[in-house]
């Protein structure tokens, strides 16, 4: 993924990040290599104990102090108001809570952090988004978790916060597997939200991802995206 320009992504969303942050869902430890200078110190909260020793030998050539800790993002291990900044980086669509998770990032932020965002996302383009639903319930078993159709940038408006800056943009993360909408966004802190649940998605019959979504998909993508 990050040969195929997700680096640059990792860049761009981390460049205006400043004091101490709290990521959320580090995985392997993509993101410590593009932390700027004006970051003093990174938490990163990881549940898998693999990806978390992969996080751990990143941690050991990240250009600024990263500690690595076990964790959820429904239940960070982070003190209320300790963070300037909160990075979610390709983690609300596999999050069983997302909802919970966007109240724990305001939780740990101080007044005035900022929560920064990379995520895939539905497509606005109403084919593009039904393939995406229905391929979900099998990609969910392959990947992790992951959920092709969740609406990453409608939850975070959801939860009460308005982004300051936002890209929207298509993006193949490996070879083979067609273009899908993916988001860049800077939000500022606001007015706590009522917790409120997320809008289920309308039922669909499970399909042969491989041999008919797919293919269909990377079509589609192309006509529509």
């Amino acid at each position: 993924m990050d040969s195929r320009s997700g680096a640059e992504h990792r860049a761009e969303l981390l460049a205006g990040a400043t004091g101490a942050v709290g990521e959320v869902g580090a995985g392997q430890g993509l993101n410590f290599a593009h932390y700027p200078a004006t970051v003093t110190g990174v938490t990163a909260v990881e549940p898998d104990p693999t990806l978390r020793a992969a996080a751990l030998v990143a941690a050991g050539v990240a250009p600024v102090p990263v500690t690595v800790a076990a964790g959820t993002a429904e239940a960070l291990p982070l003190p209320a108001g300790s963070v300037d900044v909160v990075v979610l980086s390709l983690v609300l669509c596999s999050v069983p809570d997302p909802l919970q998770a966007l109240a724990e990032a305001r939780r740990v932020l101080t007044p005035g952090g900022r929560l920064l965002v990379y995520e895939h996302v539905r497509s606005r383009a109403p084919l593009i988004g039904w393939l995406q639903h229905v391929a979900t319930p099998v990609w969910t078993r392959m990947a992790g978790g992951c959920h092709l159709d969740r609406d990453a940038t409608g939850l975070v408006e959801l939860a009460g916060w308005t982004p300051a800056r936002q890209r929207r943009f298509g993006f193949s993360p490996a070879r083979g597997l067609p273009p899908v909408p993916h988001v860049l966004s800077t939000t500022g802190t606001s007015a706590p939200a009522e917790r409120r649940h997320a809008p289920a998605a309308p039922r669909a019959r499970c399909q042969r991802w491989v041999l008919t979504v797919g293919p269909v998909v990377t079509v589609a993508s192309v006509i529509l995206w």
